[in-house]
């Protein structure tokens, strides 16, 4: 801070001069002692200047209301929600998230460093502090069909940009074991930066070898054990709930039995629908349910806001005191969450202001590029009728292996209640590739569901009970240029289009929560348990880092081993 402005600001926390805003009569949460205390907060230039016994031009009586920071997203991809990121931002902001730290690797892998030019452009106006971590896996392996490659020498023109935090989520970490030139290039250019982890199920010395790489985050864990792994290695651990992964349960339940009080630990929400996001929360949702699971609720609201504001090093959020900006929360109850207020830079967000969707090139509308697709190309045998099934689980995005007789020798696999079938078609430069598997759990009868949303490559990925409908599924969505699609008795029954990037929607969120509801209800309907998102659990099938078992356009891959099978 320049000293003549710091001056004009020691006047008004001195009581010589009136603040721009002063809320008062609240009850401030202190996230630094886990007081609360009763005062009024002084606002000066969208910066908290004071607190106590303040007057200011602008008065706010919160009537003994709570006040506490502005809630913190340590980790989540804005392309996951399906609305345009602005968009996402002004609507979780109104559940009380001031800052998100956005990893775009999702546009990188379709578009590369035009997709990340796209997340930066369209966040740079909003109403809330939109960071952006730089994507160290594009493609996420080697294996990997994905759209472009991002380099480190393409990533340096970007390390300037103050919005650019750091290195986001480092998922290839046998390159990071392995030292791997490129990878560690990367983690070189970012050496004075956070780097953030992917890194579900490592044995204790993979951990180890991955932490010394100076990876200081990872929002994968599944349960407090493996939590407490990541702690004893200094890691900071990003506790997910979103749409298909909610992680958020069996940590915090940890958490509470051990009486520790979550230091270390910060909320993220990775991947999660519009539609969730509305019915439920954003942060507010993290901090309220940890509270349900006994938490004490200062203890929870400090995983939201100074916990993620350390570890990020935004030394200027996170808290409620003098040289803070004014991003707060006004709460009418502390155990529900209730939010009634919200302040960026000390001005209140407008819940019912209508977001204004900014355009985006065209070129970022035409990216689904498959060509001639028929049933054919989803015919699945074995020489020996042995298949190797990937095994869905409810509430989790990691996937167990079988090896199961199905078919008899060279019989072509027919789907039925229990086994449906699943492929991936490569999007990106129409090379044809096109794997199949075998899938267990998801349930899907009468039809078929396709997205073009599949971790982190986004090629389609198809699920269903016969080849017909199947094949129509992926034919959808090469009209529409990208969206998921649910096809039933032969007839495209619904399709939300995301024309952008194949990702996202810029049609408005109100139409996109509407067709999402709708189709989710169907989808249901068709026999996917309650306990699977059925649109964002099949996306992540694609996904060749997290375990047991996946499938890509080159077909069955196991994780662990890091082999793919015949079959």
């Amino acid at each position: 801070m320049e000293l003549e402005q710091y001056c004009e600001y020691s006047k008004v926390t001195r009581g010589e001069k009136q603040a721009d805003l002063v809320l008062k009569n609240a009850q401030i949460i202190n996230v630094f002692t886990g007081e609360i205390l009763p005062g009024n907060v002084a606002v000066t230039d969208g910066m908290i200047v004071g607190i106590g016994d303040y007057q200011g031009k602008e008065e706010h009586d919160l009537k003994g209301k709570y006040l506490c920071p502005g809630f913190i997203d340590s980790h989540l991809h804005l392309e996951s929600t399906l609305v345009t990121p602005g968009e996402l931002v002004a609507i979780a902001s109104r559940h009380g998230t001031t800052t998100f730290v956005v990893d775009p690797h999702e546009s990188a892998n379709v578009s590369g460093l035009e997709g990340i030019r796209y997340i930066l452009d369209q966040t740079a106006d909003s109403c809330a502090n939109v960071y952006v971590m730089m994507p160290s896996c594009v493609p996420a392996t080697g294996i990997d069909d994905n759209g472009c490659t991002l380099t480190a020498e393409d990533m340096v023109p970007y390390l300037p940009n103050k919005r650019i935090l750091g290195l986001g989520e480092v998922m290839d970490y046998l390159s990071v074991v392995n030292g791997d030139k490129s990878m560690h290039d990367k983690l070189l250019l970012f050496r004075d930066k956070i780097k953030d982890g992917h890194a579900p199920f490592l044995s204790d010395q993979d951990l180890q070898a991955y932490v010394m790489a100076g990876i200081a985050t990872d929002h994968e864990c599944s349960d407090f054990e493996y939590a407490m792994k990541e702690r004893r290695c200094g890691m900071h651990v990003l506790i997910r709930e979103g749409s298909a992964a909610r992680n958020l349960e069996a940590i915090v339940t940890g958490i509470v039995k051990n009486k520790m009080n979550g230091e270390g630990f910060c909320f993220c929400t990775d991947d999660k629908h519009i539609e969730d996001i509305e019915r439920e929360g954003h942060i507010d949702h993290n901090v309220r349910k940890s509270i349900l699971l006994g938490m004490d609720p200062v203890e929870a609201i400090q995983m939201a806001t100074i916990r993620p504001a350390m570890c990020y090093g935004l030394q200027h959020l996170g808290a409620i005191a003098p040289g803070r900006q004014a991003d707060m929360i006004v709460l009418d109850d502390l155990e529900k969450v209730s939010v009634q207020e919200v302040y960026y830079q000390g001005k209140i967000i407008k819940k019912t202001e209508q977001v204004q969707i900014k355009k985006c090139k065209t070129e970022l509308k035409n990216t689904v590029h498959v060509g001639e697709f028929s049933a054919k190309k989803l015919e699945l045998s074995s020489e020996d009728g042995m298949y190797h099934v990937i095994q869905m689980e409810e509430g989790q995005i990691t996937t167990r292996k079988q090896i199961l007789k199905l078919t008899g020798p060279g019989e072509l696999f027919v789907p039925d209640k229990a086994y449906s079938k699943i492929a991936v078609v490569e999007r990106h430069k129409a090379t044809g590739k096109t794997g199949r598997a075998v899938v267990k759990g998801y349930g899907i009868t009468g039809g078929a569901i396709a997205s073009s949303v599949s971790h982190d490559s986004h090629n389609i990925i198809v699920i269903g009970d016969n080849d017909q409908d199947m094949a129509l599924a992926v034919q959808e969505l090469i009209r529409v240029q990208g969206g998921y699609t649910i096809v039933a008795d032969h007839k495209v029954w619904e399709t939300l289009p995301l024309p952008v990037m194949g990702l996202m929607s810029d049609a408005g969120y109100e139409t996109i929560e509407n067709t999402l509801r709708h189709m989710k209800e169907k989808a249901h309907q068709m026999g996917i348990p309650m306990g699977f998102d059925p649109f964002i659990t099949l996306s992540f099938m694609a996904l060749p880092v997290i375990p047991q078992i996946r499938i890509t356009p080159r077909g069955i891959y196991d994780v662990e081993t890091g082999g793919f099978y015949k079959s």
